[in-house]
């Protein structure tokens, strides 16, 4: 009984592994898919994962469903590194400062900047960003309470700078990185200035970022 047992589980359980190899060929693949042009059928996304459509069918019923899944996953890796960064009780600036070096890292700013509108968004995928949100308020009010960062910037803010390092991209994967990082740092000088002038105009608001995500 127990060679009966065994000899049965093991091929369930490669079935099991092959099935996670190809979501990982078919996430890595969709993103690749959908940077490069948000509009592309999911049959292309088929095509560069090396898998056939009907094994991606049965992991995701639709375009939408797998755009939800990648911006899901964005999401989870963002509220990640601002609960790393509120966790951390060093200097609140040098927390704050390290949580921007990792999201530009991270990269999800550029899929989210590419997929927005391109999809409907769930309520649970709501109920993440609006997450995400409150955490990056506490994290940018602690900031400021320790004089760290001026005081006219707000979550908005963020959102659409985080768009805007993401979107420096030359032809290699390293260059880019680094210019990324580069003007990184010019914008961590200007949000260092507790003192500095005020902006113009009101930051964007949440009805605003959120709005654009909705198909």
């Amino acid at each position: 009984m127990l060679d009966g047992m065994e000899t049965t589980s093991t091929p369930l359980s490669g079935r099991r592994a092959q099935a996670a190899r190809n979501d990982l060929l078919i996430l890595e693949a969709a993103r690749e898919v959908f940077l490069a042009d948000p509009g592309a059928p999911i049959s292309a996304v088929a095509e560069r994962a090396g898998v056939g459509i009907s094994a991606l069918y049965r992991r995701y019923a639709s375009k939408d469903e797998l755009l939800q899944r990648l911006a899901g996953d964005g999401l989870r890796r963002y509220i990640a590194e601002v609960e790393a960064a509120l966790a951390d009780d060093g200097d609140p600036w040098s927390a704050f400062a390290g949580f921007m070096s990792r999201c530009v890292e991270a990269g999800s700013s550029s899929l989210t900047q590419r997929l927005s509108g391109s999809f409907t968004a769930t309520e649970e995928l709501n109920r993440e960003g609006y997450r995400a949100s409150q955490l990056t308020q506490e994290l940018i009010d602690r900031t400021k309470t320790s004089g760290g960062l001026r005081p006219d910037i707000e979550v908005g803010d963020l959102s659409l700078l985080f768009e805007q390092l993401q979107s420096v991209k030359v032809g290699d994967q390293d260059r880019t990185h680094r210019l990324q990082h580069r003007y990184l740092s010019l914008l961590l000088e200007a949000l260092h200035s507790p003192s500095a002038p005020p902006l113009p105009g009101p930051p964007p608001t949440w009805q605003e970022i959120s709005g654009r995500y909705n198909g």
